[in-house]
């Protein structure tokens, strides 16, 4: 199991992070969700060892993971870290790359490891190409496989598909996760996107300004979401009066705009705005007394058409 107990740590003045705390056990991939800028890379970087803690600790199978004070060149044999740089040589090919750290002494095996990890990140038929001639998308391919070959026993991954074209990233996001469950490698993933983990994460932590809000299984979070932040990191969510749905009621709900159709009898009433095509579905933006605010339909509204609005039972 990798623990991070109560950790802290700054850059300089301002604290990066706050007693931030989560486990990790054999096999299970976490996600590190957050907006850009709030420690999700830094949590990442201390995992690995590149610097030294303010306070807490962090270990793995009871051993502490010590950054450069105690160790001249960062990061632990059974780690492996994917930066946002992704560390490729330019000039030498692909294969190269992600066999550069693996042993001579069997080149067949080498080769068929290499092989095997390039058809994982649909890289095959660019085994040749150097690396500097690849797009970005491709070079983060390449990069997944390389740190892939030790067959580590804890991966980090930072924004690990940013740039990859959205219609390879669901193929890439299955074969991958499916090969680190059967593998039993445990995964870290910081994203801000939570269409990058949604279906293959086993725990969500959820970051903010250096703190930990929030944590748990994805569809929990998703269902349970403890503040606007929280909910807004699936995807578009929608603060509403609770009067408007249960007489008497004070406070406000999180809403998401499928939770939300028209009705002929309401007392959300709102006024078309924009309808923006979603492919099966139309997100409608409208106004009301207080506000924007977001639901689903199956067609485009017609600008400044008056509707009413009822909450379903899923909300």
């Amino acid at each position: 199991m990798l623990q991070i107990d109560n950790i802290s740590f700054s850059y300089r003045d301002k604290p990066t992070l706050t007693d931030v705390s989560f486990k990790v056990k054999k096999g299970q991939t976490v996600a590190l969700i957050g907006e850009s800028g709030c420690g999700k890379s830094t949590i990442l970087k201390l995992i690995y060892g590149m610097y030294d803690l303010d306070s807490g600790s962090i270990s793995y199978n009871g051993l502490p993971i010590l950054g450069p004070r105690f160790n001249l060149i960062p990061g632990e044999d059974y780690i492996k870290y994917l930066a946002q740089d992704f560390d490729l040589m330019p000039y030498i090919s692909v294969a190269e790359n992600v066999g550069r750290f693996l042993s001579n002494t069997n080149k067949i095996m080498k080769q068929a490891r290499i092989n095997e990890l390039l058809a994982l990140v649909e890289m095959e038929v660019f085994s040749k190409i150097k690396a500097q001639y690849l797009s970005g998308g491709q070079m983060q391919r390449v990069a997944i496989a390389m740190v892939l070959a030790h067959e580590p026993e804890i991966l980090l991954l930072d924004e690990p598909f940013s740039h990859i074209d959205n219609f390879r990233r669901g193929s890439l996001s299955r074969k991958l996760f499916a090969y680190l469950s059967q593998k039993q490698i445990s995964c870290i993933v910081a994203t801000h996107d939570s269409a990058d983990v949604f279906s293959f994460a086993d725990q969500v932590v959820i970051i903010r300004d250096g703190k930990v809000v929030d944590t748990g299984n994805p569809k929990t979070l998703h269902d349970h979401p403890k503040n606007k932040y929280s909910a807004s990191l699936f995807g578009d969510v929608n603060e509403i009066p609770a009067r408007y749905f249960k007489p008497d009621s004070e406070g406000t709900l999180l809403i998401y705009p499928y939770q939300l159709y028209i009705a002929p009898h309401s007392r959300l009433m709102v006024t078309v705005k924009k309808s923006y095509y979603r492919g099966h579905y139309y997100l409608i933006e409208a106004i009301y007394e207080h506000g924007v605010i977001y639901f689903e339909n199956e067609t485009a509204l017609s600008k400044e058409r008056i509707t009413f609005l009822e909450m379903n039972s899923k909300a």
